[in-house]
């Protein structure tokens, strides 16, 4: 069987240029004579893997010099620890904007270390928009955004201004998707397994003036002072995906960077709204203001044609459409890495699936 079209939340696919280098580099990475699954985290070659791996995605990203950038473990679930902890530490007290099941899990870790304010939430319609009317705490060490929800399909379209107060935001499943102005958040923070690479290493962006605010009972390797100061290698990281996240900056960086992909993503997306919108059987539960670019909510009028749907998409090589149980239907993840074509191919299953 051939390549097939993954449409997976995560882990997604992965540019096939990535997958065919590392393959290639599989037994014998630069010259080493080993696989950077076998070599030392201590040793010179892998130490340029991953400065190699910051330096991209610092000039991707625009990162401004008083930004630390961390290879850290645990996925977006650990953040939602580690970030109370490391920041909610002046006045105990965070604020937090509801926008589906990922923020509810962040605030509800951070409600295990002080006190959590819901300034906004979208729950009253099912997580089918972005709150856009609340006022921030004066007195919050930081506010917290989920800038993608992966499962409602919604997005930030334009990001709070949060003035002195550090905004917080997990973009696990819209980093690097568009161009975003960095030095408007205290951090940001993303599991690599949607737009980065493979799972297991998670990115960390936060800015200088926040590290080293850890509660004194933190544990150290909560603490992101220790991560920073031994420059991502306190422990044995997620080297090979670290190597990997490496791979996926390149093939971006030679695309023409995080502009080139965000006219590509609108392209995408445009393609599978307008027919949703245009057609007779699909329709998108998303307010049209907040859809996201990277993942593409849709459903059937029935639970029968839903399921018939899913089952004939798969034997078409269009894989993991179901979509996520509290919203139902079927959901697209239109990756940075899934093509034009993957849409298209898509797209004209879905109409024939529709006059079938």
């Amino acid at each position: 069987m051939g390549r097939i079209y993954n449409f997976s939340a995560g882990p997604s696919m992965l540019p096939e240029k990535v997958l065919r280098k590392a393959a290639s580099e599989m037994l014998d990475y630069n010259g080493s004579g080993m696989s950077v699954m076998e070599m030392s985290h201590r040793s010179k070659v892998y130490e340029s893997i991953v400065d190699n791996t910051e330096n991209l995605l610092r000039k991707l990203m625009n990162i401004p010099e008083n930004y630390t950038v961390l290879f850290l473990q645990g996925g977006a679930s650990q953040q939602f620890a580690m970030i109370p902890i490391n920041l909610m530490s002046k006045n105990k007290k965070a604020d937090f904007i509801n926008t589906g099941s990922w923020s509810k899990k962040a605030i509800s870790e951070a409600k295990l270390v002080g006190d959590v304010n819901i300034i906004a939430s979208s729950e009253d319609k099912n997580f089918s928009y972005i709150p856009q009317d609340y006022s921030i705490s004066p007195d919050a060490d930081y506010v917290h955004i989920t800038s993608n929800n992966t499962i409602e399909g919604t997005r930030y379209v334009n990001f709070p201004n949060t003035g002195d107060i550090p905004l917080v935001a997990d973009m696990s499943s819209n980093i690097l998707s568009e161009e975003i102005d960095v030095s408007k958040f205290g951090l940001i923070y993303a599991g690599a397994q949607k737009n980065l690479g493979p799972a297991g290493v998670t990115i960390v962006i936060v800015r200088n003036d926040l590290i080293g605010n850890h509660r004194e009972s933190a544990p150290i390797f909560f603490r992101y002072s220790i991560h920073a100061k031994d420059k991502s290698l306190y422990n044995t990281p997620a080297s090979y995906s670290i190597y990997m996240v490496g791979l996926v900056l390149e093939w971006l960086d030679e695309l023409g960077g995080v502009k080139a992909i965000e006219n590509i993503n609108n392209e995408k997306a445009s393609l599978l709204y307008d027919f949703i919108d245009n057609s007779k059987m699909f329709t998108s539960p998303v307010d049209k203001k907040y859809r996201s670019l990277m993942n593409v909510p849709f459903v059937a009028p029935t639970d029968e044609l839903n399921a018939k749907f899913i089952v004939e998409a798969q034997k078409e090589g269009l894989s993991t459409l179901k979509g996520h149980r509290s919203v139902g239907g079927m959901r697209a993840s239109i990756y940075n890495a899934m093509p034009v074509d993957g849409v298209k191919k898509l797209v004209d299953f879905m109409n024939n699936f529709e006059k079938k």
